[in-house]
């Protein structure tokens, strides 16, 4: 498998060839099964996502209707938990051994899922898959545990910042290309008088996105790219004197420069605020760019890449969700015709477009849907490599499911005063430590 530090590459630049193109002319039928499903008797798939939305469930039905039409031997029941108890209901289906075939897997809970025997390896069944060559390195890598494939990716996630453009060219400023500068400009930008702050701050759910993306850039060329919550002589990057400067901008950030009530926001918070204008910056994935579309004005935002820390450089990495065949399943010839056909290039590029992701397959890229606008910037720290560093996220630890929670909670108390910001370091050290002495020596 190649190097992370290559994986950006190939997710949007150019490195491709004219046999992965031929991936856009797909039909959208598996060639990797059996033919299930063409027979007489009656299937019927049952189907659980997790990072569900209204627009997102739409888009993934219709999907599903389309395959609906073309097998009519297999139907597809789709059950779509409310967004913040989805994964405490898969876990639970799973842990039951529910009647349960298709299960969207991500990347904070793969490691979860493999260790308890919940999912099934994908291997043999996208072995025989011809859209597979086209399937980006990255994407295999993160619906990955070792050399086993246990989801397909329905789109990849990389973090950027969206900005008010009206906002910076009223006060004659740049999009900042460093930690430090962005919270100098959030300080210009934000007048509590006018209910209009700097930076959309997130203290609620997903808090980790934040400071773990800063502690990485201030750390620096001294991350282990490949083991990426530990440096390179195999301590924590939590336990740096790099660390304790990232988390002193981090509070600084909040204090000076963000509405006091976002400590609680969580993602959906976050974004209102930006598209309300309430707030001037966001760092996001891709997939609110649909949102920002409808709910703005063309013209009043734009993008700009990560931040870079101290060495000039930005740690980042692609992340996503897919979906994977559960153990247990009595259909598992049938749920792979599925989930081959929400996979093809033609059903993931279309479902990139319409939700807002970075399409799994890398001829998709080659569209100029994703050559222009807000996804540029994607593209241009793609052929950057060197400054846009890609690290691997700790898919593989189990506990990696639960380090947003435990972040989020002892962040919080730093923030309102309740935990000094020594104890915080040590604490998610001690969270890390732990993790490196289950699974042992990467």
């Amino acid at each position: 498998m190649a190097k992370r530090k290559k994986y950006s590459a190939l997710l949007l630049c150019g490195a491709l060839s004219a046999g992965l193109l031929a991936g856009c002319g797909s039909n959208n039928e598996s060639t990797g099964d059996n033919g299930a499903g063409s027979g007489d008797e009656q299937v019927t798939l049952r189907m659980i996502e997790s990072l569900t939305s209204p627009k997102r469930t739409e888009l993934i039905q219709a999907s599903i209707d389309k395959f609906e039409a073309a097998n009519p031997n297999i139907k597809v029941e789709l059950i779509s938990p409310p967004f913040d108890q989805a994964d405490n209901k898969i876990r639970t289906m799973l842990g039951a051994k529910e009647d349960l075939d298709v299960v969207e897997v991500r990347d904070l809970t793969v490691a979860e899922f493999v260790n308890n025997g919940f999912v099934e390896p994908l291997n043999a069944y996208a072995d025989k898959w011809s859209d597979y060559a086209s399937v980006s390195a990255i994407s295999k890598s993160v619906g990955s545990i070792g050399d086993k494939l246990y989801f397909i990716p329905n789109g990849l996630y990389e973090r950027q910042l969206f900005y008010r453009a009206d906002w910076f060219k009223e006060k004659g400023l740049n999009p900042p290309a460093t930690w430090d500068e962005l919270y100098e400009t959030a300080k210009k930008l934000t007048d509590p008088s006018q209910n209009r702050y700097g930076f959309s701050f997130r203290g609620g759910s997903g808090s980790n996105g934040t400071t773990d993306a800063m502690i990485l850039a201030y750390n620096g060329d001294n991350v282990n790219l490949e083991d990426s919550m530990f440096t390179k002589d195999g301590k924590t990057i939590f336990s740096t004197p790099e660390a304790k400067q990232a988390m002193d901008l981090y509070l600084k950030l909040y204090k000076d420069a963000s509405p006091p009530d976002s400590i609680n926001w969580g993602f959906q918070e976050q974004v209102q605020a930006f598209t309300s204008g309430v707030t001037g910056m966001l760092l996001q994935d891709p997939d609110v760019i649909q949102s920002l579309t409808e709910k703005m004005t063309e013209g009043t935002w734009a993008t700009a890449p990560l931040q870079a820390g101290p060495s000039g450089k930005a740690l980042l990495a692609a992340g996503g969700a897919g979906w994977g065949i559960t153990a247990n399943s009595k259909h598992k010839e049938e749920a792979w015709k599925l989930v081959s056909f929400l996979s093809s290039p033609d059903e993931n590029t279309q479902f990139s477009k319409d939700f807002g992701l970075i399409p799994i397959h890398t001829s998709a890229t080659e569209d100029d849907f994703f050559k222009s606008g807000p996804y540029k910037t994607l593209i241009d720290m793609s052929n950057a490599p060197d400054k846009f560093v890609n690290y691997k996220p700790p898919f593989a630890y189990p506990g990696t499911g639960q380090w947003g929670q435990t972040e989020m909670e002892s962040g919080q108390a730093l923030l309102l005063g309740q935990a000094s910001l020594d104890d915080t370091l040590k604490k998610w050290d001690a969270y890390w430590t732990d993790q490196k002495s289950k699974v042992g020596s990467k």
